[in-house]
């Protein structure tokens, strides 16, 4: 699943573009000279040039790593969602008790148990005493089957269902088959994506963390021993012994993380498809006890199992006899007492948030505890907090007039497919058969969650993470052995970002994305297109990138392209990699262009189809040639490199580079529009400006 923007860290900027305006409505630019910097030219950097007022006058708060205009979006979406759930917390007695208002009595329930911190703080550490004394029972390995699946059972999601943080060496999930699309099996993972989350087996955000000898790799290794002896001693172990057992869980970690593939390597659906029987599992781990673990965890007997990483389970074999239980035992205390860390006290959740967001990504204040509240309500009760969200925010003619753009942007890329000249007849007919295929998913789901067997009670706020957890899990390993579900989404539905997914050939956009202040009526089709039309672009775009373009228009993992077009296109994508491989971002940082790969191309073979389907719509429409003082085209990029109009600390734009396939903002606008002609003629720029790739560099994908 390939999403516009990492979580929480950069965000979708998408709205609703209206169709064609009458000729006598006065439109509005959509350029807001306040908000730019003219005093650096558009050609030497068009992002600050953009951006550079906006920027001056809206530093990063202290409770966030990065800020922009989508920041604003997003917190106008929380105080949406805050509004619904304190109304859910106090509903009257009456209606309380009637049968309609069910979902909103736990909805308000489950608000109202995270905002009781009083009440949190008062129990300590008893909610996870169960769980010590189930580690301390550890005998042997063959102790550990029963207790990992355990863990299975609630694993704790991270807005999208699927990807999400375990107890355990690694992470077992609900899957379509990539060769089959039309059925769900089990898939083991140490993370699902490649990366940006810090949603895996590890307690560091990447295996790379573990190995690089930098001076800034070294000192987050000593933070993190820190880190962990604090939490261990105030769960009660004596200071010297929860440093003993620091080093041994970093050791622990280092030793399973040499195993893995680095994010690069994970983005090649080829490199993780490896289905199996139980008979093949038990050959890659004999010593662990497969028949108790699955079935413990409720997969169904003869369901295969597609293994991502084989080399992880080798590894955690080894361990199970090279690592004594005393180790397993710390470490597993360990991953409990961290991934509970935020649902705990405040002691331990202030230790948890110094290393996680002050250490990593340099925020130096907690949020108001309401937007804490309100985002784990839509993560882990998501439908409930949906529904009543999209009835109140989200009227339904937004949501065709959405499904009218997105049709003029797939209209726009089957007029580039066609119009390629590398490509040949048969590779076309395929390519263009998967844009037919397209799914698009807008605002909602169909069909809504079903929560009739899910309690919370505001007393034990612990207890309803948990209940939700196992609720979800329950959920998603029921779908194991059985037809696809098509009408589930991976985000919710006031989520400020959107998705592809090239398994399911869908592009999905939920309603927190389509409202303003990215999309204007009354600004004309120029800012539109360059702003939402883009980004758009860019979601279809990933079926079509280095790893998309290896599914089919049915979602199978299944080669549509004759050798000699693989390799041209090969070759268009290496031209991105190279690119992103020379930018230096500052501190000593430079992109991976291979893990970056897919987002770049996203935004280029986005912004290009835009662009196209921009002047498709000039036809036959008014249009004014300038408004104020810019020309259409000069205000089409002027929407899209306000899209991308975020800066962030240091900490965040390192951690983006090492773990994320995102690039980072400043050069998903600047990187993507040098190897645009169209821009260099809007804005007058010349062979040596710093906005033009040398025309020979120049990376173009259709």
């Amino acid at each position: 699943m390939h999403r516009l923007f990492a979580r929480s860290k950069s965000l979708l900027f998408l709205a609703i573009l209206a169709v064609a305006l009458p000729a006598q409505v006065s439109l509005k630019s959509g350029v807001h000279p306040e908000d730019m910097d003219t005093s650096c030219q558009p050609c030497t950097d068009f992002w600050r040039y953009v951006n550079g007022g906006w920027l001056d006058r809206n530093p990063i708060p202290a409770r966030a790593s990065s800020w922009g205009p989508g920041s604003v979006l997003r917190d106008a979406n929380r105080e949406r969602m805050k509004t619904i759930l304190d109304a859910a917390a106090n509903l009257p007695t009456a209606q309380r008790n009637e049968r309609q208002a069910n979902d909103s009595r736990k909805m308000g329930d489950f608000y109202a148990s995270c905002l009781a911190t009083d009440a949190i703080n008062a129990r300590g550490l008893a909610p996870i005493q169960p769980d010590f004394s189930k580690i301390a029972a550890i005998k042997s390995a063959k102790d550990l089957a029963p207790l990992l699946a355990f863990y299975q059972r609630m694993a704790i999601p991270s807005h999208s269902p699927n990807n999400s943080v375990v107890v355990g060496p690694f992470r077992i999930i609900s899957s379509t088959d990539p060769k089959d699309s039309t059925h769900v099996i089990a898939r083991i993972v140490e993370r699902d994506g490649a990366g940006g989350n810090n949603t895996s087996i590890f307690s560091l955000p990447d295996r790379d963390y573990f190995f690089k000898d930098d001076a800034k790799s070294q000192q987050i290794r000593d933070e993190f021993l820190k880190y962990v002896a604090k939490m261990l001693t105030l769960a009660g172990e004596k200071p010297e012994e929860a440093e003993a057992h620091a080093h041994t869980v970093l050791a622990f970690e280092t030793s399973i993380a040499e195993s893995v593939m680095n994010n690069a390597e994970r983005r090649d659906p080829d490199k993780t498809y490896h289905p199996m029987d139980l008979a093949g599992l038990k050959q890659l781990a004999p010593n662990f006890d497969w028949p108790t673990f699955l079935h413990d965890v409720g997969i169904p007997e003869g369901t295969p199992v597609n293994v991502a990483e084989p080399e992880l389970l080798k590894k955690v074999n080894q361990q199970l006899t090279s690592a004594p239980p005393e180790d397993w035992k710390t470490w597993l205390k360990w991953r409990v007492l961290k991934v509970s860390a935020p649902y705990l006290p405040k002691t331990i959740a202030d230790e948890e948030f110094h290393f996680t967001s002050t250490v990593l990504s340099g925020i130096t204040e907690q949020q108001p505890r309401w937007q804490t509240c309100s985002e784990v309500v839509d993560r882990d009760f998501s439908d409930a907090l949906g529904q009543a969200y999209v009835a109140k925010y989200f009227p339904p003619e937004a949501k065709r007039r959405m499904a009218e753009l997105v049709e003029n942007l797939r209209a726009s890329m089957k007029d580039e497919i066609e119009n390629s000249e590398w490509m040949q007849t048969e590779t076309k007919i395929n390519a263009l058969r998967k844009l037919e295929a397209l799914k698009v998913k807008i605002g909602y789901p169909d069909r809504w969650r079903d929560y009739s067997d899910l309690k919370f009670d505001r007393a034990t706020y612990f207890e309803n993470i948990r209940a939700a957890w196992q609720h979800n899990q329950r959920y998603q390993y029921s779908k194991i052995g059985k037809p696809a579900n098509r009408t589930d989404w991976n985000m919710t539905p006031p989520t400020v970002n959107a998705y592809s997914s090239p398994g399911q050939v869908e592009v999905v956009f939920p309603a927190g994305i389509l409202q303003p202040p990215y999309f204007d009526l009354t600004s004309d089709d120029a800012a539109n297109y360059g702003a939402i039309g883009a980004v758009i672009g860019h979601e279809i775009g990933h079926q079509f990138d280095d790893s998309g373009s290896k599914y089919d228009s049915e979602g199978a993992l299944k080669n549509w392209w004759n050798a000699e077009d693989r390799k041209k296109f090969d070759t268009r994508t290496s031209c991105v990699v190279n690119e992103f491989n020379s930018i230096d971002v500052g501190n000593g940082l430079r992109h991976n262009g291979r893990l970056v790969l897919g987002e770049a191309l996203g935004d280029l073979g986005g912004l290009e189809t835009a662009y196209n389907a921009y002047h498709r719509s000039l036809k036959g429409k008014f249009q004014p040639d300038v408004l104020d003082g810019f020309t259409g085209d000069q205000r089409f990029f002027i929407a899209f490199a306000k899209v991308w109009g975020t800066q962030a600390r240091p900490e965040a734009d390192r951690l983006q580079v090492t773990t994320n396939p995102h690039p980072i903002a400043k050069y998903r606008a600047n990187a993507t529009l040098q190897n645009m002609p169209e821009f260099h003629k809007a804005f007058n720029c010349k062979r040596g400006d710093q906005m033009v790739r040398p025309p020979e560099q120049q990376c173009k994908l259709w």
